[in-house]
């Protein structure tokens, strides 16, 4: 079934139209995605960019969709990269937004326990690294290199204006090849319900890439266990197939509230 459905949001994908400087900050400023240029990056960022794909080439995408295989079965997400609408489908449960309501939908008399509101574009945003961290009110700053297993990553450090997304406090920094710009690990906070920016980092590894749509995007990432704030060892990978890349906006209607789904406030 999930392989028919898989082909079906690719059908519906198909048939929709088509929707019309080191050691200092930089501030991406409000602009429509069309007039973003690599100009505007620190020349860290622009290498990883360019290293990927290019982030011009990532700002003419309209749909994101991955597959993540769990102990319960598939589970779908699908993202309208503009307005961030998003359906996380699962055997058990559907999350659904449409850019303004957030929705579950229990399948079979299933109760959902998680936190629909924190999970709502997570995997999504750990799948489109690097360009992800190309959206509007993100702050860039150099950060201290990364040494593993005898090798050095540069870092980029990125921090959020006030008020943008539901975790502004969250950091990330990104860790990159010196010679190819490939990025090469993530370390991230977790400040959701929590007040004030956190010190404790966790740790993914991106070593294993595929190309999609003429863009380099994770095939596998690898979370690893973490002592004194940096990687030790690898603790588990998730893998992304089915993955759909395209200029090709969805059909809207694949984020509606069915009949009988929770508004999640």
């Amino acid at each position: 079934m999930k392989k028919i459905a898989h082909l079906i949001l690719l059908a519906l994908i198909t048939v929709s139209c088509k929707n019309d400087a080191k050691a200092t900050s930089t501030v991406v400023n409000e602009m429509s995605k069309t007039d973003i240029t690599t100009s505007i990056y620190p020349e860290n960022m622009t290498k990883i960019f360019d290293a990927h794909g290019g982030i011009d080439h990532w700002n003419k995408m309209e749909t994101l969709s991955f597959t993540i295989e769990k102990p319960t079965g598939k589970e779908i997400t699908t993202t309208h990269l503009k307005t961030r609408a998003e359906l996380i489908d699962t055997p058990t449960y559907t999350i659904g937004f449409n850019g303004n309501k957030l929705w579950v939908n229990e399948k079979e008399g299933n109760d959902y326990k998680g936190n629909a509101k924190f999970y709502k574009g997570l995997m999504m945003y750990f799948y489109a690294m690097p360009f992800i961290v190309g959206d509007d009110g993100i702050i860039y700053e150099d950060a201290e290199p990364l040494v593993f297993e005898g090798k050095t990553y540069p870092g980029v450090l990125i921090s959020y204006e006030v008020g943008v997304g539901e975790s502004p406090d969250d950091q990330y920094i990104i860790y990159y090849d010196a010679e190819t710009g490939q990025m090469q690990w993530l370390a991230y906070t977790v400040t959701f319900g929590k007040d004030g920016k956190s010190k404790d980092f966790r740790f993914i590894r991106y070593n294993n890439w595929q190309t999609v749509n003429g863009l380099v995007l994770p095939k596998s990432i690898d979370w690893y266990i973490i002592e004194n704030n940096l990687p030790i060892s690898k603790r588990n990978t998730v893998e992304f197939t089915d993955v759909i890349l395209t200029e090709i906006g969805p059909d809207y209607n694949l984020f509606s509230k069915p009949e009988g789904a929770k508004i999640i406030e």
